[in-house]
């Protein structure tokens, strides 16, 4: 039996998404970030050393990184949300799975840490200066790099439906979480409509409808 151990508001939502378009059965062992910290509990580092999510275990195995965890099952349980080997389309897939985390994930993340810089409490002589800077680093890195990045993926979209070709794959349960989150932290807005329309078209599937219904509803602010 697949466990997916799944983090509140994290990356395990895919994983349960993907599982529901699947088909397949599987368990939900839940945990609760730290509501002063926002980070994992303690008690997901006995499943995995870094004791973050998403951790799936399947039999004997224990699986951690949202690319790793969807290549293997799709691979062994729903190959049909993977490309034909070998096939243009595969290559495509491949690219996006690693693309997710490695490329558009990044300036995403900094934006949050720098969005909370900008916000955190501090002392008031001190504010000014990590005010400033947290601006100075959005406005002439961080802003910039997003820019770039959902501009190069709302022309992508414009080459086929879906982000492998023209049929949906593991590679759009990968892509949906940074567009979520873009979505969340700003930068999709009507000069993208063909990003936007993918997360239309993504929420309207039921299987991620029921994902969500299991996994518990989420936001990425």
């Amino acid at each position: 039996m697949i466990t997916v151990h799944h983090l509140n508001n994290s990356r395990s939502q895919r994983i349960l998404w993907l599982l529901e378009e699947i088909g397949i059965d599987y368990e939900i062992k839940r945990y609760q970030r730290d509501p002063k910290t926002m980070l994992a509990p303690p008690e997901l580092r006995a499943v995995h050393p870094l004791g973050k999510s998403p951790v799936i275990t399947d039999g004997e195995l224990t699986l951690a990184e949202s690319g790793a965890i969807i290549e293997y099952l799709a691979g062994r349980y729903g190959d049909w949300l993977l490309p034909a080997a070998g096939s243009a389309e595969r290559l495509r897939c491949t690219y996006w799975l690693h693309y997710a985390e490695g490329s558009a994930m990044p300036p995403l993340l900094l934006k949050l840490v720098f969005d909370k810089m900008e916000s955190a409490p501090m002392p008031f002589f001190v504010k000014p200066i990590a005010r400033g800077i947290a601006h100075k680093v959005k406005s002439s890195f961080i802003e910039p790099q997003l820019r770039q990045h959902l501009d190069y993926l709302e022309n992508e979209l414009g080459k086929h439906s879906w982000f492998a070709g023209e049929t949906f794959s593991a590679a759009d349960i990968q892509m949906s979480f940074p567009l979520e989150a873009a979505a969340s932290r700003g930068g999709l807005d009507a000069s993208r409509p063909r990003l936007s329309a993918f997360l239309s078209r993504i929420h309207a599937r039921p299987a991620y409808q029921r994902a969500l219904e299991k996994g518990g509803e989420y936001a990425y602010a």
